[in-house]
């Protein structure tokens, strides 16, 4: 229990990875990558949106993203991940917590991504019903290194700070 009078603030981390599937669209942030396969996984897999629902679960440590919506669920088929997002949101505000800031990071050789980020940091700010300067998104490259710089798929990090009410 907090003292009174104290602010309560809670950081989570959250990391997803998806590999590259043919006949898929990209998603990344809620936003569509024109142009370039897919990634594989029981919902519309989205990454960056599964290593944010994971880093603010993590904060009020409710577990990870497969425990409240398991990839065995027929409900969660191609489900888009900005609906999971919205539902974890849900979660974190039951809790008595509302979100500080997030920050993110995209691990992709391909395709570049900086002309999405700004997209991607009004979709996860809408969803979540934050200011956007709440929510930064960057991507970076491996320089070949790995399965990202092998071009074998996407990985994201997010880390989130909540504070409490």
């Amino acid at each position: 229990m907090v003292e009174k009078g104290r602010a309560d603030y809670r950081i989570g981390v959250g990391y997803d990875v998806h590999p590259f599937a043919e006949g898929r669209p990209l998603i990344l942030g809620g936003v569509t990558i024109p142009e370039h396969q897919g990634l594989a996984g029981h919902s519309d897999a989205d990454c960056l949106a599964h290593a944010i629902c994971d880093a603010l679960l993590g904060a009020i440590s409710a577990g990870d993203l497969g425990r409240h919506f398991p990839d065995t669920d027929p409900q969660y088929k191609d489900v888009e991940s900005l609906l999971l997002l919205k539902k974890v949101n849900e979660k974190v505000n039951q809790k008595g917590f509302k979100i500080a800031n997030i920050d993110a990071t995209i691990v992709a050789q391909t395709p570049r991504l900086a002309s999405y980020l700004p997209q991607m940091e009004d979709q996860v700010a809408a969803t979540l019903g934050v200011d956007k300067e709440r929510v930064n998104i960057k991507a970076t490259s491996t320089e070949g290194l790995g399965f990202a710089g092998r071009g074998e798929g996407i990985a994201a990090y997010a880390v989130a700070l909540l504070e409490g009410r």
